[in-house]
């Protein structure tokens, strides 16, 4: 494209952007003085980014587009050819681990508290990407099965005093159940139907929380829930946010160590058959309705556990805690992380959940800068920030007993 066609369309985009963001950007409105404050200033500035901005995305576009014509013959991603080497891995996961270990003694309590939550939402895409990322399944309603583990930890303490470490593993089976019940009446639907379908059992279930005052207290929530004890011991508040802390890093290395495993496994290359093609699947043999049967309920396993946290750490739920935005935030964990990549979902997370609120230093654009980040994400990261990597199996046969045949057979 010629410079002078790429300058003129950077301009229209500046000017069609300051309309865009005129209300938001420039129309301020002062309740206390009852009067409308009407700041320029930030609109020549939303012109001239805009401008600038324009070009350097055309610019790294082009750069996209040329990269995907060229014939490349590894396109693993750096952090994987990087974890395969020894010399490497060891100090990487090394850092890593001792970062996380001393994070809540390095970090205010404010800090931790978020970075639990980051770490809650890594169980969730984990869990998730086993559905969506494994098995190609478009599930909307996963927030039911968050909800159902959270309800599930609130109800079980406040009528029969059941601890967090009792209802945690209970929580697990109560998750698996519903994914099982959710799961045998609408896994023959697949695509957009499969996603609408979900997408109201999730609507139906926060519906059936709010409304049934007499179970769950209805949109008054649950309050009072004890956070996790040790032996019976109580912490402070600050102490039981650490404690809380390590419990969750405890829950998300297990989730990773069993995901991977069920990734590697049978069950997880029957879940990779299916996504890719469904026919081909059911042709080889695979009972497709057990394989996705069991990614649903392997997926919301993880999440309900996740839901038991999420009420320990609030001490309190009620069912706006559990809405369809809930279900959205973690399907793009999953998608900008990259579907069915363990790490790319990790990495996922901590930058959704964690970006904004570092942002808080830009007030009332933080959201808009955030927006923008996932736009630039999916225009150029298509396949997420870690895109999963394909496994190849290779199988080496010896050729010393072809050559023995050989030569007894010349010899003949």
């Amino acid at each position: 494209m010629p410079i002078k066609q790429q300058l003129k369309q950077s301009l229209i985009i500046a000017f069609w952007f300051m309309i865009l963001t005129f209300p938001i950007m420039v129309i301020k409105v002062n309740t206390i003085q009852n009067i409308i404050v009407f700041r320029w200033f930030n609109l020549l500035w939303v012109g001239i980014l805009t401008f600038f901005a324009s070009l350097v995305w055309n610019y790294f576009l082009r750069r996209t587009e040329d990269s995907k014509k060229k014939d490349i013959e590894d396109d693993t991603p750096l952090i994987h050819r990087l974890l395969q080497n020894d010399r490497f891995r060891r100090p990487f996961l090394g850092l890593v681990a001792a970062f996380f270990i001393a994070y809540p003694f390095i970090f205010p309590m404010y800090h931790t508290s978020i970075m639990i939550s980051a770490l809650v939402y890594v169980m969730l895409g984990l869990g998730l990407n086993i559905v969506v990322g494994l098995a190609g399944l478009l599930d909307l309603g996963y927030v039911a099965f968050y909800a159902v583990g959270a309800y599930a930890y609130a109800l079980l303490n406040l009528h029969f005093g059941l601890s967090f470490w009792m209802v945690l593993p209970l929580s697990a089976l109560l998750g698996t159940l519903f994914g099982v019940l959710l799961g045998y009446p609408v896994l023959r639907l697949r695509g957009d139907y499969l996603a609408i379908v979900t997408l109201g059992f999730g609507e139906i279930i926060r519906i059936v929380l709010e409304n049934w005052n007499d179970f769950s207290n209805g949109p008054r929530g649950i309050p009072n829930i004890p956070p996790p004890t040790f032996f019976g011991h109580n912490f402070g508040q600050e102490n039981t946010m650490i404690y809380i802390y390590f419990i969750v890093i405890a829950l998300v290395l297990m989730t990773i160590f069993f995901v991977h495993r069920l990734e590697n496994s049978k069950i997880g290359r029957a879940w990779i058959a299916l996504r890719d093609d469904e026919i081909a699947c059911q042709a080889m043999g695979i009972d497709k309705f057990k394989t996705k049967l069991t990614a649903f309920a392997l997926g919301a396993t993880w999440a309900a556990m996740g839901g038991v946290v999420f009420a320990a750490k609030t001490s309190y739920i009620n069912p706006m805690s559990f809405t369809i935005w809930e279900s959205i935030t973690i399907l793009c964990v999953v998608v900008i992380g990259g579907m069915g990549s363990a790490i790319g979902v990790i990495a996922g997370a901590l930058v959704l959940i964690l970006l904004p609120e570092y942002l808080r230093a830009v007030a009332e654009y933080r959201m808009l800068v955030f927006g923008a980040l996932q736009v630039i994400v999916m225009v150029f990261k298509p396949d997420g920030l870690i895109k999963s990597v394909r496994k190849v199996y290779t199988f080496k046969t010896s050729q010393e007993p072809q050559q023995e045949k050989i030569a007894h057979g010349t010899h003949t």
